[in-house]
């Protein structure tokens, strides 16, 4: 599975709009929207701070079993 969809299912499932989660990456909607999107690639430092907002790991995240 891509990490993309993941991205949006976790946001989705908490019922929280992307607005809510760029601000826990530091970046506007639109550019939280790129990343969601596959218009922009998701930097490491952003995957982290993902991963422990969320509290699942890398491996999860990006759709390894």
């Amino acid at each position: 599975m891509d990490y993309r969809k993941i991205m949006r299912e976790l946001r989705e499932d908490r019922d929280l709009t992307q607005t809510d989660i760029a601000k826990v990456i530091n970046k506007s909607q639109q550019g939280y929207s790129h990343i969601e999107s596959g218009r922009a690639e998701l930097k490491i430092d952003d995957l982290i701070k993902l991963c422990d907002f969320y509290d699942v790991s890398a491996d999860y995240f990006i759709g390894r079993k």
